[in-house]
């Protein structure tokens, strides 16, 4: 058992605390923890993360650290019980961050605590856990809480034990016993994890006949109350020990009743049942090979034994015949036996490969919803830093509002490497082949780092071959993925230096095809020899130390595998301490369709010209905040707006009115944007409607074109991209309407 299931009791202990210690006691925000933390209690992970984050973003906008503490807190636990130790300590120190903020001392013990569950399992960062708890038990002595310095100090205890450092846990564990000695409150919960824990350490120094009591006392403080897991973990160890005292009897009656409290569990723990029901997979297969080995080495003893008998038969007489006959039909019925046997296991093994598959489904389907539920919210902070950054009253503020866009452009590209790397473990990554200006391309992913590259202080140069056509044909989506990241490590990774991104032809053949050499050089930190190989591995980062960088390290991975469809790989030429050189070949076809571009109008210019009267924009969203910010940033270029909040509505207006533009969510509550598409379409095919959305527009594109929308804009997105969209729409009507 770890230590990470004493987290329930902080949970519980926060819920009968909150009236003392929260001074700015919201009941609704009281109601939400309650049930995350309820549903947490009961395993049910998905429900207590979803209400988690619920009490996180009601919490957000009232302004109140007190419940994000807790909201980030309930999210740590839930996700440290599913083993997602990443997020979970993600999360805990979110935790701590908004205890601090509420310089609410009981908040911070509790993180602490928290934080050294989660650094105390790793060996590499158990002295780090264990600084954690001391740290709490400090807090706690100076609020004068005894019953607070019980939890970290058990837990000290604990680390020890798990780490067979016996002689170190046992001071801990009797300062815990005068604890609970001295506490006027009994907490039957404790007092089964301090026996269990007890139990152990005397099992540890072989003191066995000290051990047994612990062990009893756990095993009926924690049936008296139902606490299954603890009477699971404490009959585990006693059998243990039953098992030394050679009571082999009670050890398999021990045994048993572990069992049994374990098949308690697994029905309550829908997340846990994969694990165990491949355990007990694992272990029938164990079984059944070893019925099987015993049967065949059986077998090869009676056909050996049968040899032997058929020499004498032929010697003696033909009566020993009808008994060889009679050996070989047994055999032959054994045979049968263990093929029957084999059927049944390949059948099994087919079940497991679907469900191994059906999991592997609803992985991808989680990424993608979260993945909505994420930009959604992101959506409101690009879009209302970019008007502000607009604003020119507020120009003193204009670097803070540069930094807030950067974070939440850089949370953005977080949420796509993530979801990239799911779509290529799924291979659902297929190539395009569209059209696209190289020159335009690799400007636009320069203006994406000018934020970055002035925080460094660089400078960063292109240079493309002049043999290399403008327009060529391939899929300029990966390849803007693939340099986005490159460019992005040599920006993060280099400091008052230069970075270079460059493109040269190497050769032209037959039928227009070009193949172009790209690469990207910078004069930074560089890369250690022993390094390379590991950097292109998932979550791999370079670590120095003089330097700390952010990042998910999957940047190289995703540049590899998205490499690997184009057929193609990544070269790495690098010295520690004078710079790094990644480069690649690709195959392009020349679009022959189109030439270069010489002085381009961009949209807004080409609309203004023709603009005669403001335009009526029907934006349908069903969230409020995502209506403000569209709103506001149409208004801007003087459109007039008007807003719809579900596909019903949406529909009635266009009736109503006659409207320039729809912009046209896709996921809303009773009919979604698709369905109201198609409806409009039955009554009006001129008005164009752009899809506004925040799901993976890969997974739509073809049912957004097929319901009768025009366009597409992915939210969140850049405030020029989107005008230039609006204004690419408006400009085909305005030449319908003149034809």
């Amino acid at each position: 058992m770890q230590k990470s299931y004493y987290r329930l009791l902080f949970f519980l202990v926060s819920i009968q605390a909150f009236a003392q210690q929260n001074p700015c006691r919201d009941p609704y925000l009281d109601s939400l923890y309650d049930v995350s933390v309820r549903h947490s209690y009961d395993y049910n992970y998905y429900d207590a993360i979803t209400e988690a984050r619920n009490l996180i973003q009601e919490a957000t906008l009232r302004d109140n650290n007190y419940y994000m503490y807790h909201g980030y807190n309930v999210l740590g636990g839930s996700y440290t019980d599913l083993k997602d130790t990443l997020r979970a300590k993600r999360n805990y120190e979110e935790a701590q961050h908004y205890a601090v903020e509420s310089k609410n001392d009981t908040l911070i013990l509790w993180a602490s605590n928290n934080l050294g569950n989660i650094y105390s399992e790793d060996k590499d960062t158990r002295q780090l856990g264990i600084d954690y708890y001391n740290k709490a038990i400090a807090i706690a002595k100076k609020m004068g809480i005894e019953r607070e310095i019980l939890y970290p100090t058990n837990n000290i205890a604990w680390t020890y034990i798990d780490n067979l450092e016996y002689d170190k846990a046992g001071p801990y564990l009797r300062d815990v016993w005068n604890l609970i000695k001295d506490s006027d409150e009994e907490d039957h919960y404790l007092l089964s994890q301090v026996n269990y824990l007890t139990g152990r350490y005397f099992l540890g120094q072989n003191e066995l006949e000290k051990a047994e009591p612990f062990f009893k006392d756990a095993i009926e403080v924690a049936e008296e109350d139902s606490y299954l897991l603890e009477a699971s973990q404490a009959y585990k160890e006693y059998a243990h020990l039953l098992y030394k005292l050679e009571k082999f009897d009670e050890a398999y009656l021990a045994l048993a009743k572990y069992q049994e409290y374990n098949n308690q569990i697994f029905e309550k723990q829908r997340l846990r049942q994969i694990n165990i029901a491949n355990a007990k997979f694992d272990n029938n297969e164990y079984q059944n090979n070893l019925k099987l080995a015993e049967k065949e080495q059986q077998f090869q003893a009676k056909i050996i034994e049968n040899s032997n008998e058929k020499i004498f038969i032929m010697v003696i007489s033909s009566v020993v015949l009808v008994i060889i006959l009679f050996v070989l039909n047994k055999i032959n019925r054994d045979r049968t036996k263990l093929i029957d046997e084999l059927k049944a296991k390949n059948s099994q093994l087919e079940e497991s490969k679907n469900e191994a598959e059906r999991l592997s489904k609803l992985k991808t389907q989680f990424f993608s919803t979260v993945s909505h539920e994420i930009r959604t919210p992101l959506y409101g902070v690009v879009g209302l830093t970019s008007l502000l950054l607009e604003d020119k009253s507020l120009t003193k503020h204009q670097s803070d509002l540069k930094s807030l866009k950067f974070s939440a452009d850089y949370l953005l590209a977080l949420i796509n490497d993530v979801l990239q790397m799911n779509k290529m473990e799924s291979n659902l990554v297929k190539l395009e082949n569209v059209s696209f200006h190289l020159k335009d391309l690799m400007s636009s992913i320069l203006n994406t780092f000018e934020f970055a590259r002035i925080q460094n202080n660089n400078n960063i140069h292109i240079n493309i071959d002049k043999d290399i056509p403008p327009y060529l044909m391939g899929d300029p989506v990966r390849l803007s993925q693939i340099l986005i990241n490159l460019v992005g490590n040599a920006v993060k990774f280099t400091e008052r230096g230069d970075i270079y991104l460059s493109a040269r032809l190497l050769k032209k053949t037959e039928g227009e095809a070009y193949l172009i050499d790209f690469e990207v050089r910078d004069n930074g930190i560089g890369i250690p020899e022993n390094k390379q190989k590991h950097i292109f591995e998932e979550f791999s980062q370079l670590k120095t130390s003089n330097y700390n960088y952010q990042g998910t390290g999957l940047g190289l991975p995703i540049v590899k595998k998205l490499l690997e469809l184009f057929d193609s790989e990544i070269h790495l030429e690098s010295e520690e301490g004078k710079g790094s050189v990644f480069s690649f070949t690709i195959g392009f076809q020349k679009d022959i369709s189109k030439q270069e571009k010489t002085v381009p109008k961009t949209n807004d210019e080409e609309w203004t010209e023709t603009n005669e009267t403001p335009q009526h924009i029907l934006i349908v969203d069903d969230n409020r905040i995502n209506q403000v910010v569209t709103s506001k940033i149409l208004e801007k270029k003087k459109f007039i707006c008007e807003v719809a909040g579900d596909g019903e509505e949406a529909i009635n207006k266009v009736k109503e009115n006659d409207y320039g533009l729809v912009l046209m969510d896709l996921n809303m509550p009773g009919m979604g944007g698709l369905e109201a598409t198609q409806k409009i379409r039955q009554f009006n095919s001129y008005v164009p409607i752009v899809a506004l959305t925040a799901v993976e527009v890969e997974e739509m594109r073809e049912k957004i074109f097929n319901s009768g929308m025009d366009d597409i804009i992915v939210k969140p997105y850049d405030v020029q991209q989107f005008y230039q969209i609006i204004y690419r729409n408006l400009t085909g009507r305005k030449m319908i309407d003149k034809v």
